[in-house]
C-alpha cells in the first residue's frame, strides 16, 4: 500500500534520544541504525514543506519511573543531560517542533501527547495525519500512537524506522496499533 504525504500530514520523531541508544542507560537495540532512516523521512518531510516533531522524555531527577522511586527503569534522559540529548547524527531541522514528556515527577508519561501541548500544536497547523518513528516501539511510540488515534489522527507507523525493547512486545504492539486503525508501512510505500 502506497500512503502519500498530503498538506495534512507531519512526521513525529519520538523519543531519539543517547540514553535510548546502545550505551545510554536505557538502550534499545537497534536505536541507532535508525538515525540515518529517519533522516531520510526527515527530508521527505522538509522537502514538501511539512512540520518535523521530535519528542523527548526529559525527566527530573526524582522521576516516578526511574528504580530508585519504585520504578521499573534505570534513571534515564535526566533534563539537561547528555543522555536527554536527541542522539548523534539525527538531522533534526532548524524548526523542528521539540515536545517534552514526563516532565513531572510523579507522572509517568509514554505518550507524547500526556500534559504536552502536542495536540494543540497539531490542531493549530491543520495536521490530521501522522507519520511515526523512533522508539521504543512497545511503549512510547505505542502509546503516542494509541493516543493520536484516540483524538482522530489518521496514524501511520513507519516500520522500517522504528525499534523496540523486544521483539515479541514490539510485534504485539504492531498488531494492537492495526488493529485499533493504524497503517504500517515502509519508504517503498510513500508517494512522494
Amino acid at each position: 500500500m502506497r500512503v502519500g504525504l498530503t498538506r495534512e500530514s507531519a512526521l513525529v520523531v519520538v523519543d531519539m534520544q543517547e540514553d535510548f541508544c546502545e550505551g545510554g542507560s536505557l538502550p534499545v537495540r537497534g536505536c541507532r541504525a535508525l538515525v540515518d532512516k529517519i533522516n531520510k523521512y526527515i527530508d521527505y518531510f522538509r522537502n514538501a514543506g511539512l512540520a518535523v516533531i521530535a519528542t523527548r522524555d526529559w525527566h527530573p531527577p526524582n522521576h516516578t519511573s526511574f528504580k530508585e522511586r519504585g520504578g521499573p527503569w534505570p534513571a534515564h534522559c535526566v533534563a539537561g543531560s547528555k543522555g536527554a540529548q536527541f542522539v548523534e547524527g539525527l538531522k533534526l531541522p532548524e524548526d523542528v517542533i521539540v515536545v517534552s514528556k514526563a516532565t513531572e515527577p510523579d507522572i509517568e508519561a509514554y505518550s507524547a501527547f500526556k500534559l504536552t501541548p502536542l495536540h494543540y500544536i497539531l490542531a493549530s497547523r491543520g495536521v490530521k495525519r501522522l507519520f511515526i518513528t523512533g522508539v521504543a516501539t512497545d511503549y512510547c511510540v505505542k502509546e503516542t500512537a494509541v493516543e493520536a488515534l484516540k483524538l482522530g489522527y489518521e496514524v501511520i507507523i513507519l516500520v522500517d524506522a522504528v525499534a523496540g525493547v523486544s521483539e515479541e512486545t514490539s510485534r504485539k504492539a504492531l498488531e494492537e496499533l492495526v488493529s485499533e486503525g493504524a497503517i504500517l508501512a515502509t519508504e517503498e510505500d510513500i508517494a512522494r
